[in-house]
Parts: C-alpha cells; sequence; structure tokens
C-alpha cells in the first residue's frame, strides 16, 4: 500500500521538453511555461541544456536560485529519496527529459515510480512525444504498436531482429518503432532495405517539430529505388503495413 500522502507534500510534475531546434510556441502549451515559471527544483538528465531551456521559457527567474539534480539512466536506486526531498518537504519538484515527455523511454519513469509508492501527487504536462508524432504521421496501426527502442549493434543480432519485427507487422499488423542515433540513420535504413520484404512499409520520420521535419512512408520496394540519404538528425523508423 502507498503511503497516505501529506496535505504539505509537493507535486511532482513530468514536463516535456523541446524535440529540437523548434520555437517553444510551436510545440509546447502555455501550462507548461506556466509551471517552468514556478517551480523551484528539478530532476535533469543535463543540467546546463536543462537551464538554457527554463531560461527560455521562463526568462524572469534566477537561474542561481533554483535547484538542479542529475537524473540519468546511471543514478542509483539508492539516491531516488534523496532527490524527492523537496516533495517530502512541501516543495514541487520538476521533471524534465533531454527530449520529449518524461518518462518515455526516459529515466524519469524511475522516479514516477517511486513517487506513487510513496502516494505523491503525480501530475503529467501535455507535450511533444516522438514517438506518438511519428505514429500519427505515418498512416499505420495506432490501436496495436510497440517501441522497440534500439536495436542490437551486432550486424547479426540486428537482422534477427528486423526478420522478427517484420513478422509481427505481417502476423498482427502491429506497428514496430525503433529509434537509432542521428549518425546511425543511413545504417539502419540501409539494414531495413537489406532485409526487409519488398511489401513491407517503412515511415522515416525525422526532424519532427523542426523546420527540418520529414516524414516519408513508401513500402521497401520503393525506399530501394528511391536512393535515399538521410541526414543526421533525431529521426525514429516504424515498420507497418
Amino acid at each position: 500500500m502507498p503511503d497516505k500522502p501529506s496535505p504539505h507534500q509537493g507535486v511532482l510534475y513530468l514536463i516535456p521538453n523541446l524535440l529540437g531546434e523548434a520555437s517553444n510556441d510551436s510545440s509546447l502549451p502555455p501550462l507548461v511555461a506556466r509551471v517552468v515559471g514556478r517551480v523551484s527544483h528539478f530532476l535533469v538528465e543535463e543540467e546546463r541544456n536543462a537551464r538554457a531551456f527554463v531560461k527560455g521559457l521562463a526568462p524572469h527567474r534566477n537561474l542561481r536560485e533554483l535547484s538542479f539534480e542529475r537524473l540519468d539512466g546511471h543514478t542509483p536506486a539508492s539516491e531516488f529519496d534523496r532527490l524527492m526531498d523537496p516533495l517530502l518537504k512541501g516543495n514541487d519538484l520538476g521533471i524534465i527529459s533531454e527530449a520529449g515527455c518524461p518518462g518515455i523511454a526516459d529515466p524519469g519513469a524511475a522516479i514516477v515510480k517511486r513517487a506513487h509508492a510513496r502516494g505523491l501527487v503525480v501530475r503529467p504536462l501535455v507535450g511533444p512525444c516522438s514517438m506518438v508524432l511519428a505514429l500519427m504521421a505515418s498512416g499505420f496501426n495506432g490501436q496495436q504498436w510497440r517501441f522497440v527502442g534500439y536495436l542490437p549493434v551486432d550486424d547479426g543480432e540486428r537482422r534477427s531482429s528486423i526478420v522478427r519485427l517484420e513478422n509481427l507487422v505481417a502476423s498482427s499488423s502491429e506497428t514496430q518503432i525503433i529509434m537509432e542515433t542521428p549518425y546511425r540513420n543511413q545504417k539502419l535504413l540501409q539494414d531495413f532495405l537489406s532485409h526487409c520484404q519488398p511489401q513491407t512499409r517503412l515511415c522515416v520520420a525525422s526532424g519532427l517539430t523542426t523546420p527540418a521535419e520529414l516524414v516519408e512512408v513508401h513500402s521497401i520496394a520503393e525506399w530501394r529505388q528511391l536512393n535515399r540519404t538521410l541526414i543526421k538528425t533525431p529521426a525514429l523508423f516504424l515498420l507497418g503495413s
């Protein structure tokens, strides 16, 4: 049973970040700026980037008066209670991802889980999520879909993963969403073209919400004809039918 929440405990806000070099007004609603404008304690992956984000949304804030604590994939669970201490003292606390929404392919999920176990109030704020935006733009099955994350680096394991994911699409129509490091975008595209069947459909969604945004959907056979070269910008690859 979670601990009973105290009226003196703060609220844990999940603060979405921009996906890239886009204006704040284009992808973040006003409520995000209002919350950033009054919360004084933040958990962040990269402090420098988080400070720039806060200053951009709330220019009036004195950053020296704010608290920024690191929360990333290497943060040990033994640190969680200390990081949540502002909440227990009645202060609101915000989690800021490097990009997109906290808790979605993001280390913030661990703190959210711990907050619920302590009976604390968690409030997610609306903002851009690259997986959802890419799925919306793909035209693929939005009722059944899976975020796979990164594929194995080893060529043999990667090939096996691609074939397995393609078989899932063929057998269930479940959309498969894959992430890759920008400098490996072209390599992953070539892997799909080499290992997938001609009729399988592939969506490449890159630079979402930025001026460089590009969403293309073609069959593997059509992609092979296009001979496309991808730029080194954050991208998602979706397999669908």
